[in-house]
């Protein structure tokens, strides 16, 4: 039985040292976004800086409710959000399997025309898809919104899942077709659980994506209003450059929260991922 050698102790304290040096920069900002949606917006600049406010208040969040629509934005950024990314994983996986388990040259050939799709900035192909979606009724829908947000995060999703297959023995489904299980049983109830670290990843790093997503949302919807353009319907106090930074921090903070959750109760599968399904060359 061998041991293994202690870290020496400069190491350790580097290594320590270098996770709190981290962990601050992540940290502190965070904090200051959520001090900063709980002051009067009349301590907001107050001197010397506090990292406290003398009156907390959640004027701010009350505020973003009762004028803003916070609870509408929050519904249909649920909708459109969840099913985009739900819909959008189902075919990702379908997708990585072919491209992953099938050799052909016309699925070489669809594999490369959805990597180069991801170097077209959405500004390039704005306005051809504002008349295609006005032209088939789908401007300003749930559903075209949906299409829209899934469109953008299947190419990353497959190519994450295509990676992660690759390193999935084929035999391990052949067992399981000579026990008896079928092509989609296969798929289901082996292949599937093999990638839930993979899924977990891509499906945290798609909810930032779509979440954060500001473009899609501003530009090919009118009435929809999701969270991340709802800062543009913040008022403006006492001229048009007075920015409202209480309630613009409220809603970041609610942005922000449901990341964290997120991330809390996913990070062991998150983790698994990042590490035996990253993107290789």
């Amino acid at each position: 039985m061998t041991t293994q050698n202690p870290r020496p102790l400069p190491l350790t304290l580097l290594m320590w040292g270098l996770a709190l040096i981290v962990a601050f920069l992540i940290l502190f900002p965070l904090w200051w976004i959520f001090i900063s949606s709980i002051t009067p917006a009349g301590e907001l600049f107050s001197k010397p800086i506090k990292y406290w406010p003398d009156h907390p208040t959640l004027a701010s969040y009350r505020y973003l409710i009762e004028n803003v629509g916070l609870l509408p934005k929050i519904w249909d950024t649920a909708i459109i959000v969840g099913l985009s990314i739900l819909i959008g994983m189902i075919v990702s996986v379908m997708a990585a399997f072919s491209f992953a388990r099938f050799r052909t040259r016309g699925l070489a050939v669809a594999v490369g025309f959805l990597l180069a799709s991801m170097l077209i900035p959405d500004v390039v192909t704005a306005r051809p898809l504002y008349d295609f979606l006005r032209s088939v009724h789908l401007y300003d829908t749930y559903t075209g919104l949906i299409i829209l947000y899934i469109s953008g995060i299947l190419p990353f999703t497959i190519l994450i899942l295509q990676n992660y297959l690759n390193d999935i023995p084929v035999s391990i489904e052949e067992s399981a077709a000579i026990d008896g299980c079928g092509f989609y049983q296969s798929l289901i109830y082996v292949t599937v659980p093999l990638l839930r670290p993979a899924l977990a990843t891509v499906c945290i790093v798609n909810f930032i994506t779509c979440l954060n997503n500001f473009f899609t949302p501003l530009f090919y919807s009118n009435g929809i209003s999701v969270l991340s353009t709802a800062i543009t319907q913040l008022p403006l106090r006492d001229n048009m450059y007075a920015v409202p930074w209480d309630l613009v921090s409220a809603m970041g903070w609610i942005i922000i929260v449901p990341i964290i959750v997120f991330v809390a109760i996913f990070q062991r599968q998150i983790m698994e991922g990042i590490m035996a399904g990253g993107v290789k060359g």
